[in-house]
């Protein structure tokens, strides 16, 4: 199993294969790198060398009472990517997982280390409501899941992948037991304090300055019917705020669309990276 440890001791988890310019994935919440299982292959297949970890507390990386936010998190990218020696890197972020790309990005996306980013369904600029943000998701939607996570996150998690993550709720929507069953099992291999502690992280950061210290394209692309990270009020504000922007939103599809909709997110992916 391939593992680092950073600088408090925390063994994060990673996976790669392929040769060529690299991609970085950044998995959601509460899941793992195996979120990516498949454009892993897909691109692996276009000739590039694909890395995905886990995040700390999540998935095989070690459980992590502290450094759950979303500094941490990048300098943990920041540490995997520079035992790799990932230079001109594709980072791909989810969710939470986009937050992430935009953090590593502000952060140690120069040196060309990072070629382009890309984030799907991402929280950016920020996801819940604030001063600053008054569209945002009432804090008590977070208080809930604070409360479902802590009680019986086995339920929740049951319910929110079957339901509102892939859109499965939607009247005539296909439901897909093996994929619910599977973000069910990359949740349950996560640590609950680390899961626990992240709905802050993904909830209140504010990426907005960070937004604006990106030199490099990004394509920001969203379900219009993303009942998680609403678009209206994450990727259609956040390209605003990025010097080299591109948004491509999606009618219809839900929060996790990499997974349901691969064969249309795939190609768009790659004719982005490409250009």
């Amino acid at each position: 199993m391939s593992t680092i440890t950073v600088k408090d001791g925390t063994e994060i988890f990673y996976k790669e294969w392929g040769a060529g310019q690299p991609i970085v994935f950044h998995h959601g919440w509460p899941l793992s790198g195996d979120d990516w299982d498949n454009q892993m292959m897909y691109f692996a297949d276009k000739g590039y060398r694909v890395v995905a970890h886990d995040r700390r507390g999540h998935g095989r990386s070690s459980p992590a009472s502290k450094g759950n936010d979303m500094d941490t998190y990048a300098a943990d990218v920041a540490a995997v990517t520079m035992h790799l020696g990932l230079q001109n890197a594709v980072h791909i972020g989810h969710s939470t997982g986009g937050g992430e790309v935009i953090r590593y990005m502000a952060r140690y996306g120069g040196k060309g280390r990072v070629a382009k980013g890309v984030l799907i369904g991402a929280i950016p600029p920020r996801l819940a409501r604030a001063a600053n943000n008054p569209n945002g998701v009432p804090p008590e939607v977070f208080d809930g899941i604070r409360a479902s996570v802590a009680g019986n996150r086995a339920q929740f998690y049951r319910d929110f992948s079957s339901g509102p993550f892939y859109g499965f709720n939607r009247p005539g929507t296909k439901i897909l037991t093996g994929v619910s069953d599977n973000w069910y099992r990359q949740a349950m291999a996560g640590d609950i304090k680390a899961q626990y502690d992240c709905i802050a992280a993904f909830a209140d950061t504010d990426f907005t300055a960070d937004l604006g210290l990106i030199d490099q394209p990004v394509l920001l692309m969203h379900g219009e019917d993303d009942q998680v990270a609403p678009f209206a009020t994450t990727s259609q504000s956040a390209v605003k705020l990025l010097k080299h922007g591109t948004l491509k939103s999606y009618p219809g599809f839900p929060h996790g669309m990499a997974t349901t909709h691969a064969d249309v997110i795939n190609p768009d992916i790659l004719a982005f990276i490409r250009a």
